[in-house]
């Protein structure tokens, strides 16, 4: 990690804000829990297999940074959109290092650019970096396990004069890279879910996508194994109501939610299209909401401002 700009990235591809650009992501990310769902620092260990025990991911923080939150996913989904915009556009040597500046990244994904967005950029772009990913996916034959971290490095560009961040640089792990880059690996996202707030409502929005898709009879899951591909930390008890209330709510992109069963009795959830007049509404609720949230977020860096200026000029 560095605040200097690498002289000799890998690559030096500057990537424009595109506000057009549809939004990507891995399929074999997308329905498993690769990710903590709390903003608080998360140290437990996620440990996932699936139910027929061939595909299993473990996750390791390390205790300085936490463990990447959904919500750092947010770069990597922007990254490989990024990519397959290259992609499409005839690009063949596709990039592994991306050059973009913070103001344009923030942006793309949605957040604020003010001081404390920054400050959160470089701590998401830390655990990105430091969180440990062992998994059988794409692994060799050989040993059947696969190790990576998010990132292999970044660079931030700090103006000499004032201090601001500028540019800066996003090398992808090679685990990453060629899982963006492989054939028929990404999913389209529907542009609102950068505007979920909450990390379970994130996670089941993902799992909704890749399993349901466009099926019009609607997908349904026991609860216990969306507990479990979500990597919720949370009691059963306390998933349950999490799930009602987020059921209850209703603002999942795409996908209304209702509680079913299965044929044997079974808890489930039941995962269905939304049709146009409600994901409309539902779009114009979401983007209240970001208003609403992006005012406070100014409001209290506006405060902590005058705050700072108050303490340096009292007098000693």
């Amino acid at each position: 990690m560095s605040k200097r700009r690498d002289p000799n990235p890998e690559f030096d591809f500057f990537i424009p804000l595109m506000n057009d650009l549809p939004l990507k992501d891995q399929r074999e990310v997308m329905e498993r829990p690769f990710f903590s769902l709390q903003k608080r620092k998360r140290l437990k260990p996620i440990e996932y297999r699936s139910p027929n025990g061939e595909a299993w991911v473990k996750v390791e923080a390390m205790p300085a940074y936490g463990m990447a939150t959904i919500w750092d996913a947010d770069i990597l989904v922007w990254a490989a959109s990024v990519l397959n915009r290259m992609k499409e556009q005839g690009i063949n040597d596709l990039p592994r290092t991306l050059t973009t500046t913070t103001y344009d990244l923030l942006r793309g994904i949605r957040r604020g650019t003010g001081g404390r967005a920054y400050q959160e950029l470089q701590a998401a772009l830390s655990r990105l970096e430091t969180t440990s990913i062992r998994t059988s996916l794409r692994a060799p034959k050989r040993r059947n396990e696969a190790q990576f971290g998010w990132l292999d490095g970044w660079t931030l560009e700090v103006d000499p004069d004032t201090d601001q961040p500028r540019g800066m640089t996003i090398t992808l792990s090679n685990w990453v890279y060629e899982g963006i880059v492989s054939e028929r690996s990404l999913l389209t996202m529907h542009q609102d879910y950068f505007l979920l707030s909450g990390g379970l409502e994130r996670a089941l929005y993902r799992i909704a996508r890749k399993h349901a898709g466009q099926q019009r009879g609607g997908w349904i899951c026991r609860v216990e194994v969306l507990h479990e591909k979500t990597g919720s930390d949370a009691q059963p008890k306390e998933f349950n109501r999490m799930l009602r209330k987020i059921i209850e709510a209703d603002q999942l992109p795409d996908y209304t939610m209702s509680l079913s069963q299965t044929v044997e009795g079974t808890p489930a959830v039941m995962f269905q299209l939304r049709g146009v007049e409600a994901a409309t509404e539902l779009h114009r609720k979401l983007e209240k909401e970001r208003e609403r949230l992006e005012a406070d977020r100014r409001r209290a860096e506006e405060v902590d401002g005058l705050m700072d200026r108050l303490s340096r000029e009292r007098p000693r």
